[in-house]
């Protein structure tokens, strides 16, 4: 056989080959190179399992803090503040290197971001790793300097991390996208619209909120969203995404304009193709080939709808901000006595849905703890132990999959309801702090103190002369002995 120059020899192959079954062919070859297959499969487990090990003990030493937030009644910021706080957490992003991720197990800390209900009474809440106490504090107090932020108890161990239990059941889902995360959900924007002569913001939070102050005593509703800072290689996958979508809806025009044929069609486009190309010998409006035809110029644009531009341009605009790779559950847990899911969850479903474009992407539950055919009770208390240890543990791997929202898809979803939003039982802060008048006075009283008296020789610190003492604070204090200090 030649291919090109090369001379290669194939008669041992046919050779070798000759008189064997198909059957057998296969199996020499799978003795031959399956070796291959099967190293490079136990490499990947081996690399996999290692890395897993190494993120275990690197993540061993984290120490977490649970901080709950308490906005002023007042409340007029809008949720362009909440979107500015997400960018101001982007900064905790880093970018390890391989020999990092292998050899130290680095793993990017994340944040989880909450909304509870305890039996009506509503308080939203931010887990962080320690290290960035601070940057989620500065973060809340640049865009709310009136807001309370205090260290609290994990609420998760009020309740069992095993079931069945003898007091309580629960109810859990992770949400996820509907479609590719490319395409956008309706955010904060297209919430808005004109009373009068006034843009208002028809606050979706009004809504979500009330559908958890639905429960009563012995219930509890829980909201999770977990955020890891990311790089920008998401947006290459979206403008992929674009750029698949325009090639469809091209394909889509070229063969609709296509669709007919017959004598009608022979009627119509035959005098449509003269006069192109009368045209386009006069005035130059495109080539003819040798066959006389005109040769339309296919770098044009193709015509798009109104519906389509509009999911081009969402989809173009949510490139333009800072994205999160994200995760959302949902848990309502009470006391067997009163436990009635749907009293909460269907109401929160629907609230969920003011979110949901039908055109572009919605939010919908992908993974419950619903079980259906065989052992069905048993799976579904299997579930409910692994759904409630990835809630308490607040983990990113386990469930659905996770997605990309941007600033402002997350804005949308969790932010502090404006003072227009009639929930009562939203934990708001009791006062207004503010700073003391920097002009205030201080008044410098001298410090008196008791002369010492030397022991030694019996003498005492003589008359204008210093005597030096170290407080407890640990300043050097400078004491006169004039008489007129005492």
């Amino acid at each position: 056989m030649e291919i090109g120059p090369i001379n290669i020899d194939l008669s041992y192959a046919q050779t070798f080959f000759q008189g064997k079954g198909t059957f057998e062919v296969v199996m020499l070859v799978i003795a031959w190179f399956g070796w291959i297959v099967i190293v490079y499969f136990l490499l990947f487990i081996m690399l996999f399992l290692w890395k897993e090990y190494k993120e275990e003990q690197y993540k061993k030493d984290w120490k977490w803090v649970l901080l709950a937030i308490d906005i002023p009644p007042e409340n007029m910021q809008t949720p362009k503040a909440v979107e500015q706080m997400f960018s101001h957490l982007a900064g905790a992003h880093d970018s390890p290197n391989i020999a990092d991720k292998f050899r130290t197990g680095y793993k990017q800390r994340w944040f989880s971001f909450e909304i509870i209900s305890m039996e009506g009474y509503i308080q939203f809440l931010v887990r962080t790793e320690e290290m960035f106490r601070d940057l989620v504090e500065a973060a809340v107090y640049a865009q709310y300097p009136g807001a309370e932020i205090f260290e609290v108890e994990d609420y998760v161990d009020q309740v069992p991390d095993k079931f069945p239990s003898d007091e309580y059941d629960m109810w859990s889902a992770d949400f996820g996208l509907a479609e590719n995360f490319a395409f956008p959900i309706r955010t904060y924007e297209e919430f808005e619209h004109k009373l009068f002569k006034d843009e208002m913001l028809k606050d979706p939070m009004g809504t979500f909120l009330e559908s958890f102050s639905r429960i009563g005593a012995g219930e509890q509703v829980w909201f999770q969203i977990l955020l890891e800072p990311i790089d920008n290689s998401w947006k290459e996958k979206v403008i992929k995404k674009i750029k698949e979508l325009v090639g469809d809806m091209a394909s889509m025009t070229s063969s609709n304009s296509k669709k007919g044929g017959g004598f009608t069609s022979l009627i119509t486009d035959e005098p449509k193709k003269a006069m192109a190309e009368l045209s386009a010998q006069l005035f130059g409006s495109g080539t003819s080939d040798a066959d006389g035809k005109v040769v339309k110029d296919t770098n044009k644009t193709p015509k798009l709808t109104p519906g389509q531009s509009k999911i081009l341009e969402a989809m173009e605009k949510k490139i333009t901000k800072i994205g999160f790779k994200t995760k959302m559950r949902l848990v309502y847990v009470a006391r067997k006595e009163v436990f009635k899911p749907e009293r909460a969850v269907n109401a929160i479903i629907g609230a969920i849905g003011l979110y949901n474009v039908p055109s572009s992407n919605s939010i919908v539950a992908t993974s419950s703890i619903s079980t259906n055919y065989f052992l069905k009770e048993s799976r579904n208390q299997t579930k409910k132990i692994k759904a409630m240890s990835a809630y308490k543990k607040r983990k990113m791997k386990v469930g659905g999959n996770s997605f990309v929202f941007n600033i402002e898809e997350l804005a949308t979803i969790w932010h502090f309801p404006l003072s227009y939003v009639k929930t009562p039982n939203v934990q708001k802060t009791q006062g207004k702090r503010a700073e003391p008048p920097s002009g205030l006075p201080v008044e410098n009283i001298p410090i008196v103190a008791k002369i010492p008296v030397d022991e030694s020789d019996n003498k005492t610190v003589k008359k204008g002369q210093n005597k030096t003492i170290i407080t407890d604070a640990g300043d050097v204090a400078y004491f006169s002995s004039d008489e007129e200090y005492g």
